[in-house]
């Protein structure tokens, strides 16, 4: 889940790309409210479904690693299933059988909190099946895994459609040799020094948790460990350790420029990853002694309500010209660097985050065996303007999660979409954020289908 890759940050604008969710019902606010009421027979049904979705879960964690991306339920439960986990076979019959009985068990729910609670799990169940599969050797087209993971099913725009951004971008970094190397160039003046990492970090963390916990209660006791690491394939990692805490690492193989700075303490912290998994341990685990949410399987649907709502948080957390006024007040002072005499910089960075929807189509030809992987790197420098170690990672990052990358750009069109519905006001679109966090929360209930 909770991976960041390297620049750009994958935040496709709005309409950069498509999808299609199952149809699920839901208010005139797309999330239909939590209802208390609930029937003790009903209730005690998906209790056990649930129990046995986290057993499910527990084991087919021992046969792939980085499956569970996060567990803080009994100790006992996970050492149960690492000493006798059921063979792959065995756990797809299981996980086809669970999801039986929770189709049976949603058709006798009427209370709108067990209906939600059921369509979570089938849903998990669903990408279990499949991520089974996958295991087994069954290889699915890109936009198929992808609905099959994360319940939606992206249609992505053709490559030439992002080239008037890139004349765009042309226009702001002018002069001779490959537009991408230019870009580098610009952007290497904006480096954080390694000796200032830590400081500029712990100030911009800081800086989103304030603007978060503004809107958004924090359990008590939170807290987080910062790290930095190398040899990593991504750019940013939350590690949620439960009791509240997480450990959020930061890869230094390459060189970190200023933007990463508020992007990765929003998007690995405050209204990120470590706030949510905060919300439903506090909320669902713990409020409402629902067990599975003690455990977070990697590639499922959560991933992409995850992925999506800490990518959008930087603009909620930071909207208009806000971000940049703390990059030019705040954080380039003190990590040393020059503030420019002009914005250029931060029209560059927009518009290169208006050109990386080409990611997701770039990635869905590489796995569909449209271009080869030579073709993909080139593509990646052309289109996302970066070199060719950061382009080569980011085609490594694919390779390693494959479909996953939909869950960053078209996770946060969404999030976006769905926060910003009706024009509310900012109150309002912190109160639907937390709704995001706290919640049973499908892509298909923020879609309204």
């Amino acid at each position: 889940m909770d991976k960041l890759p390297f620049l750009p940050l994958l935040a496709a604008a709005l309409g950069s790309c498509a999808f299609d969710a199952p149809p699920r019902p839901a208010n005139e606010a797309g999330i239909a409210s939590l209802d208390v009421r609930r029937g003790p027979a009903a209730s005690q049904a998906l209790d056990a479904i649930a129990a046995d979705y986290l057993r499910l879960t527990l084991e087919i964690g021992t046969h792939e690693d980085g499956y569970i991306d996060a567990y803080y339920g009994p100790p006992e439960l996970q050492k149960a299933a690492e000493a006798a986990p059921r063979d792959k076979d065995e756990l797809l019959a299981a996980t086809r059988d669970l999801m039986a009985r929770t189709d049976a068990a949603a058709r006798r729910l009427s209370d709108p909190l067990g209906r939600r609670r059921a369509a979570f799990l089938r849903a998990q169940l669903r990408a279990a099946e499949a991520r089974l599969m996958m295991m087994q050797g069954t290889r699915f087209a890109f936009a198929d895994e992808a609905e099959r993971l994360f319940g939606v099913r992206p249609r992505l725009k053709p490559l030439e459609t992002y080239d008037a951004e890139l004349a765009r971008i042309e226009a702001l970094v002018p002069g001779e040799g490959p537009l991408a190397t230019r870009v580098e160039a610009y952007l290497d003046r904006f480096t954080i020094p390694k000796e200032r990492l830590q400081k500029v970090f712990d100030v911009a963390i800081a800086r989103c948790r304030g603007r978060s916990a503004a809107h958004i209660p924090m359990p008590a006791g939170e807290s987080f460990r910062l790290e930095f690491v190398t040899g990593k394939s991504w750019s940013g990692y939350n590690y949620y350790q439960g009791g509240y805490h997480s450990l959020i690492q930061v890869n230094i193989d390459l060189p970190i420029r200023l933007s990463r700075a508020l992007d990765l303490g929003c998007h690995e912290g405050y209204p990120g990853h470590h706030l949510l998994n905060m919300k439903l341990e506090e909320g669902l685990a713990k409020g409402r002694g629902w067990s599975e949410f003690s455990v977070y399987p990697l590639y499922s649907p959560q991933s992409l309500i995850a992925e999506g709502s800490a990518n959008y948080g930087i603009d909620l957390a930071f909207p208009g010209t806000s971000k940049a006024d703390t990059e030019r007040d705040v954080l380039m002072p003190i990590a040393g660097i020059p503030v420019p005499s002009d914005d250029r910089y931060w029209q560059l960075l927009s518009a290169i985050k208006r050109a990386s929807g080409a990611r997701l189509t770039i990635a869905q030809q590489y796995l569909d065996g449209a271009i080869d992987r030579t073709t993909a790197v080139a593509l990646t420098r052309k289109y996302l303007l970066v070199s060719s170690e950061r382009a080569d990672q980011s085609v490594r990052f694919t390779e390693q999660y494959r479909s996953y990358v939909i869950n960053y750009g078209l996770g946060e069109t969404i999030v976006r979409a769905y926060v910003e519905r009706g024009k509310p006001s900012r109150d309002e679109m912190w109160r639907r954020m937390a709704k995001i966090v706290s919640e049973p929360t499908l892509p298909s209930d923020l879609l309204g289908r």
